[in-house]
């Protein structure tokens, strides 16, 4: 052991002592644990001790978080006249670090110079993260280059800073020095580089960092694999990386989740499911990450199964459900028509965050229950460990619209600091819904918002709903004028005026919709029977059993002429292109709810998706049939889920 002379060592004390006197005091008053306690006592039993054992202890203090401690250690190491080794100084800079204490790293840093350690390898990482972590990577690069170490762990350390302050060309600029100079190129290395490219959305540099790892042999590695997948998705090569991904010879969870999560964000929902099942036949179990990034396909109602299934086998094999999860899950039975699963899930949750309460407010409003939505949003209100953010606000004044608590809904827009067009759009909803038409529209005019399409929209709503013609139809011509490429507006403006029996006009704006070469949405409504989804459009007479089907619609619409149910008649150029009259049978909605009385045993509640928003006539038609038939149809149409009911509708009769 080398040890220094006691006057060297007050010397050193007093001019770079790295913890002063209050630092040490309040050090010396931490407690620490037993083991580190114990360890202590046997030091101070000792009249020397060697480097490794202090170094041991500096470590402790370091794993246990008690960063003063381990500053205090190295002090006393100092004061007993120990002399620091190389590997001693990268453990007090490490403290320095991981304590924000900038100006004691300094002072370690001219120990480092003082000891002769200054170019070890150690102490050179120690320093670079310590400069790039509390200084600048500028300072981290300066001590790189003045130092005789080149090694690959320093450079990676450079590169990952330089990617960490949003400068991934300056690491790329190193990663292509390494290579040009011949040095030995690693996975971390090749992983960091790659992670560069991704942030650059570089393709021509992606595929120079994956030859060099084809070169290297380093290709099918698993962190380099991974990271050459997700640098091809980052640049919008999902083929590229599915490439790399079915040619691996082995993947693990995070291979998977990649994959699985970017076909799901881009609406390959199948695909991803199909991924997912695969991941679990090669015998690897789901994490959840990889289950919370699988849910949201399963956020469909003809995915309702699926997303059963996954949640079936996190509970069968003992999965732990972090709050992640359970929101994604309570996202999916809300998305995928079962709000009674979700709201059960959240009652459950032993802690509740911002996520949840939003996700369960804006459930209750797609499902019409819009008064349980603002009743859970005044309970948040009272919880201070929730951070109420703009789309909670936004949850619940969608709840307000579909519970049209108007006085409720003013008051929460006043409490957003600075509202967006969005929830601007949502008020004016609101309002429209309401039947308040001049207050919606002395709030458009005095928000300055006339020129946004989704406002205009909102006001429109409300004119169909309560058949305000005249605004409507102005409304209208005004969404064409903002947007003349848009053949949703037209089909707008035709129904209007198709409701107020004006066919000259009509069939004008079907020849102007011909002539501008726009393509309307055609209307289609689907079911899932056994495993199969059946798909449905306009009059469709293509299904196999659609002689039956419109005969099972005969019979019913002849019941209710019987018990003198009258119904809206309701223009749609969605839905009928060419008849002047609403033929309510042959809507693809009515279609589909036909197909699932004659396939489904009595009581069995059908579940429809439609395309398109389901038409005054449909809806009056589906309230019947709920209550003749005895079953509940649930009906989703963009806006929101129609719960049919004993001849009820969820929504109201507002949507």
């Amino acid at each position: 052991m080398e040890a220094l002379p006691s006057l060297q060592t007050q010397r050193l004390l007093i001019k770079d002592n790295p913890i002063n006197a209050s630092q040490q005091r309040h050090a010396q008053n931490v407690q620490t644990p037993t083991k580190v306690a114990v360890a202590h006592q046997v030091f101070d039993g000792m009249p020397q001790s060697d480097t490794y054992a202090w170094n041991k202890l500096i470590q402790t203090h370091i794993a246990s978080s008690d960063f003063h401690h381990a500053v205090s250690t190295y002090h006393q190491m100092l004061h007993r006249g120990v002399r620091p080794d190389r590997h001693t100084l990268p453990r007090a800079l490490s403290a320095s670090r991981l304590s924000a204490d900038l100006s004691l790293g300094k002072q370690l840093h001219c120990h480092a110079l003082k000891f002769g350690c200054s170019n070890d390898r150690y102490v050179i990482a120690a320093l670079i993260e310590l400069y790039g972590r509390l200084q600048s990577v500028d300072t981290a690069k300066w001590v790189y280059d003045k130092s005789n170490v080149r090694d690959l762990v320093s450079w990676t350390m450079i590169a990952r800073l330089y990617i960490a302050e949003g400068k991934p060309r300056m690491a790329l600029d190193m990663f292509d020095g390494m290579v040009e100079s011949g040095a030995e190129i690693d996975a971390v290395a090749l992983a960091t580089a790659a992670g560069a490219c991704g942030m650059l959305k570089s393709m021509a540099d992606g595929m120079k960092v994956h030859r060099v790892a084809k070169e290297r042999g380093l290709e099918f590695d698993v962190l380099v694999s991974n990271s050459l997948s997700k640098m091809y998705i980052d640049c919008g090569c999902v083929e590229d990386a599915r490439a790399i991904f079915d040619q691996r010879p082995a993947k693990d969870v995070i291979s998977w989740t990649e994959m699985i999560r970017v076909y799901v964000k881009k609406g390959g929902f199948n695909e991803g499911l199909k991924l997912f099942r695969q991941m679990i036949a090669d015998g690897l179990k789901p994490d959840q990450l990889s289950v919370s990034s699988v849910l949201p396909a399963c956020a469909r109602v003809s995915a309702s199964k699926q997303g059963k299934e996954i949640h079936g086998y996190l509970l069968r094999n003992g999965i732990h459900m972090n709050l992640t999860v359970q929101n994604a899950l309570m996202d999916m039975y809300i998305k995928s028509g079962f709000i009674e699963p979700a709201s059960k899930i959240f009652a459950g949750l032993k802690h509740k965050d911002v996520v949840s309460c939003t996700v369960m407010i804006l459930g209750y409003s797609l499902h019409g229950q819009g008064h349980l939505g603002v009743d859970l949003f005044r309970q948040m209100e009272k919880d201070s460990s929730i951070k109420i953010d703009e789309l909670t606000y936004a949850a619940v004044l969608h709840a307000c619209v579909a519970a049209r608590m108007v006085e409720e809904g003013k008051f929460y827009f006043n409490c957003i600091k600075t509202p967006t067009v969005a929830h601007c759009a949502l008020l004016v909803a609101l309002l429209s819904h309401s039947g308040l038409f001049d207050e919606a529209r002395n709030f458009i005019s005095e928000k300055r918002i006339e020129g946004h399409a989704e406002v205009l929209r909102a006001l429109l709503d409300g004119c169909r709903i309560h058949k305000q013609l005249i605004l409507g139809k102005r409304l209208a011509e005004q969404l064409c004028d903002l947007e003349p490429l848009n053949p949703d507006n037209y089909v707008l403006l035709s129904n209007l005026y198709a409701d107020n029996a004006k066919w000259d006009m009509v069939f004008a704006l079907r020849g102007m919709i011909t002539d501008m070469g726009l393509k309307p949405r055609e209307a289609c409504s689907w079911i899932e029977f056994r495993n199969k989804i059946h798909v449905f459009g306009t009059r469709d007479a293509a299904h196999p059993r659609s002689e039956r089907l419109y005969w099972e619609l005969q019979c019913l619409t002849k019941k209710m002429e019987d018990e003198d149910i009258r119904l809206d008649l309701d223009y749609s150029l969605h839905d009928v292109y060419e008849e002047r009259e609403c033929i309510q049978i042959g809507h693809s909605e009515m279609l589909a709810i036909s197909f699932g009385l004659i396939s489904t045993l009595a009581g069995t509640t059908i579940r429809v998706t439609k395309n398109l928003r389901v038409c005054r006539n449909c809806h009056a038609s589906a309230k019947a049939i709920s209550k003749m038939v005895g079953r509940e149809i649930i009906l989703k149409d963009p806006n929101c889920f129609h719960h049919f009911k004993d001849g009820y509708c969820s929504c109201g009769d507002f949507w």
